[in-house]
């Protein structure tokens, strides 16, 4: 019993040396954070010095300049006006980038490679590129016309059943649906009836995913992988990516069953049509390998997002665009009538028969590209034309939507003027200041497909529907990885009736 006092003390003791160690321990390791913070912030204050931007908040940079949603572009735009080729951006004190907003920086940017933020980088990017290139050839896109007649005329044909004359029509939430259903038709050969049943668990999920992306890029505590993953916007998003993915394994497991019949293997190339999984699942590298399970989700989750959502951005667009300019819609609809005639699908030959047409979707696109920024990391330090220069590791954006503006390349940028792009106009023009689709190496691997898909839908649409402004709805433009309004875009639809 003698000893219990001194056990006792001994015991508090320890305890009270545990409790300095402890103490200690997280001092250093908090020196070690505000250290590696301030190392960080000193480092990127150097990078991007050259590159003054607009006055920025001491905790917040420019971050709370983007609070109200839907004036993200207007805003981005009017900087690019005053500071030359490029501004930089803060969101918060610690994560700079530089946005660029000028054809020259932005040629340096493409001709080179870097890390993006949606796509592969180095030696496996061009792997999968030249893997994949095969099923955007000539011989497999062809087709694909007649497929993505079909899916465009059940949308027309829920749009006559719905929507009484002149009664607004929210575009992209039925035209999100038909580009989903072209793309699994066409590239995977998979019925999804996503039309009919709009409420589909993947389609809801593809369309909150791109949502919370933007979310969490606005907020500068979710840049914080370790703080996301443990939010619960972060649960929420792996949730949905579970859905996504559970989708994408359904459809890919149903074609590798349907594949080990040999004699199916052997009769590919004779089916009705080959499609992009097919290419996939067939493709193998120089030493005889084929991709992984991994890297062919990724491609197929890939082509089904970039596939249908940036191409539902471009044909809203469009349709609210020639909404807004009767005369360039007539236009295009005379064109169409002397292709279609009485006919009421469009097929491979028409596509080049409409030339009118074309010219209002690139410029639809220039006004209103689907997706208006694109992200990257530099893998190597870069020195641009006017001699300035950023460090590896530094991020640049490259605002596509302030490029296809940029008035040192376009008279009168803001106007609509499908004229901008006959050959004579575009003979001379810089090879970087349209980037809708892109440029390069990097460029969009499936653009033929969509602009075919633009051609089909906006030929069958202007031949059964006049397009009529809606100035109560105007849309506000919003980033959420593909170009979307917060409000919705809005027509009005007159059913043209035929003589």
């Amino acid at each position: 019993m003698a000893f219990l006092p001194l056990a006792d003390a001994l015991l508090s003791l320890q305890a009270t040396d545990l409790w300095h160690w402890a103490a200690w321990l997280g001092l250093l390791y908090l020196v070690f954070i505000v250290t590696k913070l301030y190392v960080t912030w000193r480092d990127q204050v150097a990078a991007y010095r050259p590159f003054p931007g607009p006055l920025c908040h001491w905790l917040y940079g420019n971050a709370r300049e983007f609070l109200e949603i839907g004036k993200d572009l207007d805003l981005i735009y009017q900087w690019s006006q005053k500071y030359a080729y490029g501004f930089s951006l803060w969101l918060g004190n610690f994560f700079a980038t530089l946005i660029i907003t000028q054809p020259d920086y932005a040629k340096a940017i493409l001709a080179r490679q870097g890390e993006g933020l949606l796509v592969s980088s180095g030696q496996k990017w061009f792997q999968h590129r030249r893997l994949l290139t095969p099923g955007f050839h000539y011989d497999v896109l062809k087709p694909y016309a007649t497929l993505m007649a079909d899916c465009t005329k059940t949308m027309l044909d829920k749009w006559e059943r719905l929507v009484p004359d002149e009664k607004p029509v929210e575009l992209f939430h039925h035209v999100s649906l038909m580009t989903l259903d072209t793309i699994m038709k066409c590239a995977f050969s998979n019925e999804s009836n996503c039309q009919t049943d709009s409420d589909s668990a993947y389609t809801k999920a593809v369309y909150e995913l791109t949502c919370m992306v933007d979310y969490r890029f606005r907020h500068v505590m979710y840049h914080s992988d370790l703080i996301y993953n443990l939010s619960p916007s972060g649960f929420r998003f792996r949730r949905l990516l579970k859905i996504a993915h559970k989708h994408t394994d359904k459809v890919i497991k149903q074609r590798k069953e349907l594949l080990k019949n040999e004699k199916v293997l052997d009769k590919i190339s004779q089916k009705r049509h080959l499609d992009f999984l097919d290419i996939l699942l067939c493709a193998r590298d120089e030493n005889g390998r084929s991709l992984s399970d991994k890297d062919l989700r990724a491609e197929v989750d890939t082509f089904m997002f970039e596939g249908h959502d940036t191409t539902a951005s471009g044909i809203s667009w469009l349709l609210y665009v020639l909404a807004q300019h009767p005369e360039h819609q007539e236009k295009c609809r005379e064109e169409i009538r002397e292709v279609l005639g009485d006919r009421d699908t469009v097929e491979w030959e028409d596509l080049g028969k409409i030339p009118y047409t074309t010219m209002c979707i690139k410029e639809s696109l220039r006004l209103y590209p689907p997706v208006p920024g694109v992200g990257r990391k530099l893998s190597k330090p870069i020195t641009f034309c006017d001699g300035r220069s950023l460090p590896e590791g530094a991020r640049v954006i490259l605002s596509i939507y302030c490029i296809n503006r940029s008035p040192g390349f376009w008279k009168d940028p803001e106007v609509f003027d499908p004229l901008r792009f006959t050959v004579e106009n575009s003979a001379d023009r810089h090879p970087h200041a349209f980037l809708s689709f892109a440029a390069g190496s990097r460029n969009c691997i499936g653009q033929n497909f969509a602009m075919n898909e633009m051609k089909v839908a906006a030929a069958l649409i202007l031949q059964r529907f006049q397009l009529l402004a809606d100035p109560d709805k105007e849309p506000r433009k919003v980033p959420q990885i593909v170009l979307r309004s917060v409000n919705g875009i809005h027509v009005k639809l007159k059913k043209i009736e035929k003589d």
